[in-house]
């Protein structure tokens, strides 16, 4: 089940995040290092639960956003590689929270944590690696570092909150949506960004560009995750395609394919996601609609438009292979929907 989205004509070079993964390669190779030892604990439990997660073939984007932006200033300390470690673990804490609280069965194809050893266990367990990194927030000793990192950490609880009081609710709007999407992701991509030239003791002008370009990033990536969920391959996807939809979410496509239809497609809208009434059945005709109603195509150009504007706050720093690199992220994330 899927609907294929043609990019721009004419654009032959597909996008890639190779450029950031050969630039990173070396840095990286310590982060995954430092991974697995800040995952290890006596209680047996607590490295079980973790590394399901952090070894299931994410592409740590987030962490390379770190090793990136801290590189192309000049940095040649250690720090860059404990702050990497810090954001990829709250990015895993988040994602075992979220697995609880959406009481989802798969993630990057495989079983979820919760479905192996319990929401119980899935919850300390983010607690733990939360733990883990604010204490390697500390030992880097930047409280500029500590203070946007530990914002970002209130900023995505606050989001997923939101995103409770939101679902499931057919009236929420596309500001209500872009607000979830904002704190629940693209604020972990800021302060991913961010934290590098924080270290580098780069211009506030920099540093401000770099969290510009991790939120639009952020925000673009999000909006192209949820257009996958209605358009994509579960191959792809690491979760079933739908699964949104059965889980009653309220993202993009559903919203304006909900604005923009007939009272009776409103019905089905509220039927389906309101009472949960998320049956394959159900399934296609939702598809049906958000094609009709052009929510997969404009979610995608929504994803356009924040990437336009994380370019543009790249553009005006000094040409390099890792501008040049995280310019490419910008296209990649996109053009997954290819």
């Amino acid at each position: 089940m899927g609907v294929v989205i043609p990019l721009e004509e004419g654009k032959n070079k597909q996008a890639s995040v190779k450029p950031l993964v050969d630039l990173t390669k070396a840095d990286m190779d310590r982060v995954n290092q430092l991974i697995l030892s800040k995952a290890g604990s006596d209680v047996q439990m607590i490295p079980e639960v973790a590394n399901h997660l952090i070894s299931s073939g994410g592409k740590r984007l987030r962490p390379m956003l770190t090793l990136a932006s801290a590189q192309m200033f000049g940095y040649e300390g250690e720090n860059h590689i404990k702050l990497s470690t810090s954001v990829e673990f709250m990015h895993t804490a988040t994602l075992l929270h979220d697995d609880v609280v959406d009481e989802s069965d798969l993630r990057r194809g495989r079983s979820t944590a919760r479905m192996i050893w319990g929401n119980q266990a899935s919850v300390l367990v983010g607690d733990f690696l939360l733990g883990q990194a604010f204490k390697m927030m500390v030992e880097v000793g930047s409280l500029d570092a500590l203070d946007v990192l530990a914002t970002a950490a209130a900023v995505i609880a606050e989001g997923e909150v939101l995103q409770l009081s939101v679902a499931k609710n057919m009236e929420t709007t596309e500001d209500d949506y872009l607000s979830v999407i904002r704190a629940k992701t693209a604020a972990l991509f800021a302060a991913a960004a961010e934290v590098g030239p924080i270290i580098a003791n780069t211009d506030r002008a920099s540093r401000s560009a770099l969290k510009s370009y991790g939120m639009n990033l952020g925000l673009a990536f999000q909006l192209v995750d949820d257009a996958l969920d209605y358009g994509g391959k579960a191959a792809d996807l690491g979760k079933n395609v739908g699964d949104d939809f059965r889980e009653g979410k309220i993202t993009l496509p559903v919203i304006l394919s909900y604005r923009r239809g007939t009272p009776e497609d409103r019905a089905f809208w509220k039927m389906a996601i309101e009472q949960g009434e998320s049956s394959d059945e159900n399934l296609e005709r939702a598809l049906g609609l958000i094609a009709r109603n052009n929510g997969l195509k404009d979610t995608i150009a929504r994803a356009k438009h924040y990437g336009t504007i994380a370019r543009d706050a790249l553009s005006p720093l000094p040409a390099s292979a890792h501008k040049d690199a995280l310019m490419e992220v910008i296209d990649f994330c996109i053009e997954r929907v290819n």
